[in-house]
């Protein structure tokens, strides 16, 4: 039998109830992960949201990638990520950039300084906000996972915190073919850090590589 090739290799699914703890994001060619100048209306920055043109414009080519975002059982993520408020929540209103039914499906504990009630939403999305840093946020996560995986949803310095602490297992990194030259950078601070690449998924809007933390 023919040996496939690299843009016909599929990384190993995220159904399997391995217990990792992962990462999934959209990076510039110039280590970007959201442009400049984030607004209320433009959340990624100018020109942020071209880094997802491969989920939007080729998604059938990248269902394998999109899938295992979407297959963990429990998510980690920054109130900056989940929101533009800042400080003391002024009330119970926002509850998320995805609508009535986020994406998740499943428990998402969000890392803020500030006390709020866990909020139900459609689909069985439920956002519970964690004041306790990011050992709790993870114990917590993991406790809810059960045996499924983990995923630090975002954003970069979420995602930095926990990599910096070696928590992260795998990360896949969905490199999109243009730079941004300003705005919020994944790997500031982590000098050092070593991760082994796994696997590789291409096509014209993006290359996906996974990596993994040696063991």
């Amino acid at each position: 039998m023919a040996r496939p090739s690299e843009g016909e290799r599929s990384v190993q699914p995220m159904t399997f109830n391995d217990g990792l703890v992962t990462a999934n994001l959209s990076i510039s060619l110039d280590g970007f992960v959201a442009g400049p100048n984030q607004t209320l209306e433009d959340p990624l920055g100018e020109r942020g949201e071209r880094l997802h043109d491969w989920m939007f414009q080729q998604r059938e080519a990248n269902q394998t990638i999109v899938d295992q975002i979407l297959a963990p059982r429990a998510y980690i993520m920054g109130r900056n990520m989940f929101g533009p408020i800042r400080g003391e929540w002024p009330d119970d209103e926002w509850n998320g950039w995805w609508g009535e039914e986020p994406p998740y499906h499943g428990p998402v504990f969000v890392l803020t300084h500030h006390p709020r009630a866990s909020v139900e939403m459609a689909g069985g999305t439920t956002f519970h906000f964690v004041t306790t840093g990011i050992e709790d946020a993870l114990a917590r996560a993991r406790a809810a996972a059960g045996e499924g995986r983990v995923s630090i949803a975002g954003g970069a310095s979420t995602v930095r915190q926990y990599l910096a602490a070696g928590h992260v297992d795998r990360i896949i990194l969905s490199v999109a073919p243009i730079t941004l030259g300003a705005g919020e950078r994944l790997f500031d601070g982590l000098d050092g850090l070593a991760l082994t690449p796994v696997e590789v998924l291409h096509n014209g809007l993006a290359t996906h590589i996974t990596y993994e933390r040696p063991r």
